[in-house]
Parts: structure tokens; C-alpha cells; sequence
């Protein structure tokens, strides 16, 4: 029987899958568990036989009701997805729960996803340890990763940086790419391992040879600092380019920097606004501010104060100091816009409150001169004299010449306001 079983499985494996059918079929039907598994598989997959997940799943409880655990496995499995029976998250951990007391490693991962989830069972992080722990140390790489996060957390143990980094070690080695660009951030930043730039690389490297966007990024990151290996834009670039490409937007930033300043590529100010653009429209920040400069001035573009205007508007509101300020050199100068000083102050007032020196010496200027605003000595010394902290020359000078106008008891006042900002 073990010949007929052997020929048959051999069948299958070639693609056989008449001589597979020929053999497994009368041995299932006799009651042997593993062809009962395997004729379970031929309908899954519709291989030799008509797909049909509820014949699969016939041929599944037979083997899995005899302890085949690769059945009770694949059992769990249709339950939670729902082929060929109605879904049921309480009983794919019945028949999880089976197959992972047999060991098996998938099921052991399964089962603490769900734990972890409470799907199925009530949540419970130390029974998700549990069986996250008997896969992983199986060597099931997405075991470890998840091991990985629960020690980093304190999921159900203690915090623990030096578990956290072995489990990841051992996924990474086994190639799991997230895990490979996680101990690379393991070791840049020296938690649970002694802190090395040129493991970080490594381990970089593996992960973005894999297309982890991620990865790619850092190790351009590292390129262009020389942190861990020699300083290299050129290589920078490579690793900014693959990753900009699958959207990654850091990296679509970074090479605007690159093609605007010609570091690693020629200048080349249209290719600075097309990846400044692909990251603007993402919404990061410091893209929209550098796409509003560069239309400001028709860097790579015609000149257009209004797409700059657009550009400043939506990185001010997201809270860039700079973007705030030249807002409120625009609405105060009335710069393809009409000239609104009560809007001027609102953005000047934005980027004062970040420490922006210029913003605060010209608020000064407003306070003073009830421009947008009642004239008010002591808020133009305040801002003055945060301008002059700042490293405002004018701030100080205009904060010198106010207090020549104003009382002992306002200056005080002023005083004691500006430290409320340091």
C-alpha cells in the first residue's frame, strides 16, 4: 500500500495527474488518511479532477479526523476563508489548534495571529507568544517578525530590545525582507545590539535587493551621509531611484534635492520639480514648500505666482514655519494677491509661533504700525525682542528703539510675555 501511496503522491508532484487519481482514489476510499489529504488537494486545485472546494473539503475532515494534521491545517484554512462551508473563525481555531498541538508550524502562526487579534478567541497576548514562539522556533520567518514586534511592545513579557533583535536576526537570515530592513534599524540605532553603521548596510542591502522600498531609501540615506560606507551620491541616487519609483515619498524628495543641487546627476531643475511634484501630491511637506520656491522664482518652470501661492498654502497648513512666513510676505506685499494685512498677520503669526525670527520681527512691524491689527506697543516689543533671540539684528534694533516709547510697567509686561515663547 505504501507503493501504490508513493506512486501516486509521485504522480501528482510530476504532474501525472491521471496516474495520481488511478492510485490515491481507491487507498482514500479504503480509509488512508495521507490520500485522503492529497485527493483533498487535487480538488482544491482543480488538478485532474473539476475544482470543487466541497469535495476538498470532504476528503480534508476525513484525514483530519484521523489526526493528519496537514488536513486539519488545510481545514482551518477553508473555514476562515469560507470555501466550500460557511465561514467560521471559531472553527478554523478548532482545527488550527489540532494541527499546531501536531507541530505544524503554519497552523502554530495562525493561531497566534488570531490571539493577537482576538479573532476567533479572545484576545490574549500571551497565548499569541505562545504559539508565535513554537513556529518561530520552527524558523517560520513571519513568526519571528511578529515575535519581534511583541518584545519590542511588551506584548504579554516585558519590553525587550536584545529578544527582539535575535528574533529578528533569525527571520532576516532566512531572508524575510521586512525583518532584513528592521535589524538594519536594529543595528543603526543601537537598540538590543551594539550600535553599527556598516551592519546596518548589510543588512539594508539584503532587504532592498529584495525591493524594500524602505531599505533602498536608507541605504541612499547612508550613501549620502558616509554613514557605515564611503560618502557616494552617485550610489545615493541609485538606491533613491528605486525606491521613488515604487511611490516611496522620502525618497522622491530626496532626489529633487539631488537634481535641483546636481548631487550624484546633473542639475537639471525640471527633473527636481517632477519628483518634488510625485511627493508634494502625497502630501509631504517640505515638497510642497520646495515646489512653492520654485515657481516663485521659475526654477525648471515659467514663473507663476499663483501655482507658488498654491504650493505655500498647502505646506503652510501643514504647519511649515518658512511656507507660513512667505504666506504673509505675499498677502502684506499683495503679490498675486490682493493685499489683506489681517491675513498676513494670521500666517506671520503661524510662523512667529514656531520661532521663525523673520516673521517675528515683522510681526513687530504690524504690531507696531496697527497694521491688520490695534496698535500695540507691548506685543511689537514682545515679537521684537523673540526676533532678537532669534538672531535678528533688526529685531534687536527695532526692540532698542520701541522701548525709548514705552513705560517701565509695558516693557515689563513684554518681558514677561516673550518668555512665555522661550
Amino acid at each position: 500500500m505504501n507503493s501504490q501511496f508513493d506512486n501516486g503522491l509521485r504522480a501528482l508532484q510530476l504532474g501525472d495527474h491521471g496516474v495520481a487519481l488511478m492510485e490515491l482514489a481507491p487507498l482514500a476510499e479504503q480509509g488512508d488518511a495521507r490520500a485522503q489529504y492529497n485527493l483533498g488537494i487535487m480538488y482544491t486545485r482543480g488538478v485532474g479532477v473539476p475544482k470543487s472546494d466541497q469535495t476538498a473539503l470532504k476528503w480534508y475532515i476525513k484525514a483530519a479526523e484521523q489526526g493528519d494534521a496537514l488536513a486539519q491545517y488545510d481545514l482551518g484554512f477553508m473555514y476562515k476563508r469560507g470555501a466550500g462551508v460557511p465561514q467560521s473563525d471559531q472553527i478554523a481555531v478548532k482545527w488550527y489548534t489540532k494541527a499546531a498541538e501536531q507541530g505544524h508550524a503554519s497552523a502554530q502562526y495562525n493561531l497566534g495571529f488570531m490571539c493577537t487579534r482576538g479573532v476567533g478567541v479572545p484576545k490574549s497576548d500571551q497565548t499569541a507568544l505562545k504559539w508565535y514562539t513554537k513556529a518561530a522556533e520552527q524558523g517560520h520567518d513571519r513568526a519571528q517578525a511578529n515575535l519581534v514586534q511583541m518584545y519590542k511592545r511588551g506584548d504579554g513579557l516585558p519590553q525587550n530590545d536584545q529578544d527582539a533583535a535575535l528574533w529578528y536576526a533569525k527571520a532576516a537570515e532566512q531572508g524575510h525582507a521586512s525583518a532584513q530592513y528592521n535589524l538594519g534599524i536594529v543595528y543603526r540605532n543601537g537598540k538590543g545590539v551594539p550600535q553599527s553603521d556598516q551592519i546596518a548596510v548589510k543588512w539594508y542591502t539584503k532587504a532592498a535587493d529584495q525591493d524594500h522600498a524602505s531599505a533602498q531609501y536608507n541605504l541612499g540615506f547612508m550613501y549620502k551621509r558616509g554613514d557605515g560606507v564611503p560618502q557616494n551620491d552617485n550610489t545615493a541616487v541609485k538606491w533613491f531611484i528605486l525606491a521613488a519609483e515604487q511611490g516611496h515619498v522620502r525618497a522622491q524628495y530626496n532626489l529633487g534635492i539631488m537634481y535641483s543641487c546636481g548631487e550624484g546627476v546633473p542639475k537639471n531643475d525640471k527633473e527636481a520639480i517632477l519628483w518634488y511634484t510625485l511627493a508634494a501630491d502625497q502630501g509631504y511637506t517640505l515638497a510642497q514648500y520646495n515646489l512653492g520656491i520654485m515657481h516663485k522664482r521659475g526654477d525648471g518652470v515659467p514663473q507663476n505666482s499663483k501655482i507658488a501661492l498654491k504650493w505655500y498654502t498647502l505646506a503652510a497648513e501643514h504647519g511649515h514655519a518658512s511656507a507660513q512666513y512667505n504666506l504673509g510676505v505675499i498677502y502684506q506685499n499683495g503679490k498675486g494677491v490682493p493685499q489683506n494685512d489681517q491675513t498676513a498677520l494670521k500666517w506671520h503669526t503661524k510662523a512667529a509661533e514656531q520661532g521663525h525670527a523673520s516673521a517675528q520681527s515683522n510681526l513687530g512691524v504690524m504690531y507696531k504700525n496697527g497694521m491688520g491689527v490695534l496698535v500695540d506697543y507691548v506685543c511689537a516689543y514682545m515679537w521684537w525682542s523673540l526676533s532678537a533671540h532669534n538672531g535678528s539684528m533688526l529685531g534687536a534694533e527695532n526692540k532698542a528703539a520701541i522701548a525709548k516709547e514705552m513705560t517701565l510697567d509695558q516693557i515689563a509686561k513684554a518681558q514677561e510675555m516673550s518668555s512665555r515663547y522661550l
